[in-house]
């Protein structure tokens, strides 16, 4: 009898022990509108996702990156499409979680997860950055954006970069209830300063993708960056070129035949 009552305590002991062990091993689950470190957790619909990677036209050779990256699906989304795609987050669960989800989508070779700050995250190879952020993040990222190699794409759902107008936004319609706007910008070449285009005088002042000054004190019209490629008017003549570094080729054209036009940074 004393043994039995000892067995029958000790099997106890065991249950009491394991409950708890099991409640640790059972599946994170977020919750929408949980707090994060610089962020509260709400999922992009799954048609805002595809729509913001249409957009960004990602294709099997872009390297993809989500700041804030939540459960994974912009990234799993990205490397469904062939990219390689990181997401940074600082929830270990969360990383955690969009593991899993990557394998369950059969796409670990392509989306990898890694805890970290945001802002500290390195983004320099990034091709595409697609997002779901506060604006006073997208503030606070905006010159990481700005440095990305010229042609690279930002895709956002729904915020805005403050001083930094989106260069198309394409909202659905239909079936859409909430957070149904993707935004995308173009990373414009830097071009602001003094240029030599043959014998003649460039001052260019670039805001973002737009662009303004004067050639030989004519003032420049319609200046505009899409990645590397500028074009504005001066006079009656329309330039447009491939910025590579201090070095813009192109051509200008006056109503006639096109001529070539070279520039070169001076400053």
């Amino acid at each position: 009898m004393t043994v039995w009552i000892r067995g029958v305590a000790l099997a106890c002991c065991v249950l009491v022990v394991a409950a708890p062990a099991f409640a640790q091993q059972e599946a994170f689950v977020p919750q929408v509108g949980q707090a994060g470190k610089d962020v509260v957790w709400v999922p992009t619909p799954p048609e805002l996702v595809e729509r913001m990677l249409d957009l960004a036209k990602v294709t099997p050779q872009d390297i993809v990156i989500d700041l804030g990256s939540g459960d994974g699906r912009n990234v799993i989304a990205a490397a469904r499409r062939g990219a390689r795609a990181m997401g940074v987050e600082f929830n270990p669960k969360m990383v955690e979680l969009s593991t899993r989800n990557a394998a369950a989508a059969g796409v670990s070779d392509r989306a990898t997860f890694v805890e970290g700050d945001m802002y500290e995250a390195d983004i320099s190879k990034a091709s595409v950055m697609a997002l779901f952020l506060l604006p006073s993040n997208m503030l606070q990222l905006r010159e990481k954006f700005f440095n990305l190699t010229p042609g690279s794409r930002i895709v956002s759902n729904t915020f805005g970069i403050e001083g930094w107008t989106p260069d198309e936004t394409v909202t659905i319609e239909s079936g859409c209830s909430a957070w149904c706007t993707a935004l995308l910008w173009i990373v414009p070449a830097r071009v602001g300063g003094r240029w030599r285009a043959g014998d003649s005088d460039l001052l260019l002042d670039q805001q973002f993708q737009t662009v303004s000054g004067a050639l030989d004190g004519t003032p420049i019209r319609d200046g505009r960056l899409r990645g590397d490629q500028i074009r504005f008017l001066a006079g009656t003549t329309e330039y447009t070129g491939r910025v590579s570094g201090n070095r813009i080729d192109g051509a200008a054209r006056a109503g006639g035949p096109a001529t070539a036009w070279t520039a070169v940074k001076s400053n």
